[in-house]
């Protein structure tokens, strides 16, 4: 690779796992093209499969399902079921099965899936987020036959396995994304709009930029007007020592730098010593070549923020490369603030279905 990789980070305090889920990018016909799951491990930079997840048949995948930690356990989430359609160029056509309400459960300590009560709306391309060791879920798409979002919210309680509903948003939104922040839940951007009715007249005005903003303690909702200034969705947004970061929209993954959100002038502004260029010893940098770059995702761990990002290489379908960033918040000088592990190839190119979700095992 010829790469110049940073020196490597301490090991954390306490010990994270980083699950990520995939699919097959480029299907052929030897492949199952179901989802798995692996597991990234920031202490000494492996990775492990975890397996398939369970219930998926062959050439069947799960898309637009959420990923989501709760105490050792993950948990998957809706998502819309699709069937790859094979093709002499290996890029067979998508076709949409059904949208599912189906929530699975993988236990980290035991290493066994279960079967959990399913949503009480089926949903995919929807908010979620954890807080306070309940799971909560708004917005998304529930019909293959809508191009529109819906409002409707619920929490689910593992310690109870059900499912309770939640006031509806004041708008319509699908593809937004949920943080916690502050004792209560964001659900930020997406493609949403308000819907007013008078009679038989109903008007709709575009409420991209908005955020919903669920206050746990009055059980409401609070919109909160720009809150994201882009009409295009994030692509992620994570909390981190009570700050929140972006580092991207749905479109452009990478925009070169982190960003922070500054609630007193509801803005994101360009963090400190974030922008990076080159983490390759090459011309070409993986991070800012949306061609080069198949997939990226984010993880907070402590002060850092982890990217695990997969690059294809150039002139060959059946290899890829998979590397960690990591960018320290509370770095005072820019020369320490980001980390690059060693590389590691790997067969194939893979898909990325959900974002990364953390569990802290000791």
């Amino acid at each position: 690779m010829g790469s110049l990789m940073s020196p490597p980070l301490p090991p954390p305090s306490a010990e994270y796992r980083m699950y990520t889920a995939f699919c097959a990018r480029t299907p052929s016909s030897h492949t199952k093209v179901c989802n798995w799951i692996e597991s990234y491990n920031p202490s000494d930079n492996s990775r492990n499969c975890v397996g398939p997840i369970p219930g998926i048949t062959a050439k069947h995948v799960l898309k637009g399902f959420a990923m989501v930690a709760v105490g050792d356990s993950i948990y998957i989430i809706g998502g819309r079921l699709c069937y790859k359609e094979e093709a002499e160029d290996g890029h067979g056509k998508e076709v949409n099965l059904a949208v599912l309400p189906t929530v699975r459960k993988y236990s980290v300590s035991t290493q066994e899936w279960s079967q959990c009560t399913p949503l009480s709306t089926p949903r995919f391309d929807f908010a979620c987020t954890a807080c306070d060791n309940k799971i909560y879920v708004a917005g998304g798409q529930c019909s293959l036959a809508s191009g529109r979002g819906v409002s409707s919210a619920e929490m689910y309680d593992p310690a109870m396995d059900g499912w309770s509903p939640l006031p509806d948003m004041s708008t319509l939104r699908y593809k937004c994304v949920g943080v916690t922040w502050q004792g209560k839940i964001y659900v930020v951007g997406g493609f949403a709009e308000r819907g007013d009715s008078n009679g038989r007249t109903v008007t709709f005005a575009i409420e991209r930029s908005s955020a919903e903003v669920f206050d746990l303690c009055r059980g409401e909702w609070d919109l909160m007007v720009r809150m994201w200034r882009l009409d295009v969705p994030p692509n992620q947004i994570v909390a981190v020592n009570n700050k929140l970061y972006s580092s991207g929209d749905c479109l452009n993954t990478w925009k070169g730098h982190v960003e922070s959100y500054d609630r007193k002038l509801n803005i994101w502004n360009s963090v400190d010593g974030s922008h990076r260029r080159s983490f390759f010893s090459s011309s070409s940098d993986p991070m800012n070549d949306a061609n080069q770059r198949i997939y990226l995702t984010m993880a907070p761990v402590g002060t850092q923020l982890y990217f695990l990002a997969g690059y294809c290489l150039e002139g060959d379908t059946y290899r890829s490369v998979s590397v960690v960033h990591a960018f320290d918040t509370s770095a005072r000088r820019e020369e320490e603030a980001w980390t690059s592990m060693e590389p590691i190839e790997e067969e194939g190119e893979k898909e990325l279905c959900s974002h990364c979700c953390v569990i802290q095992l000791s």
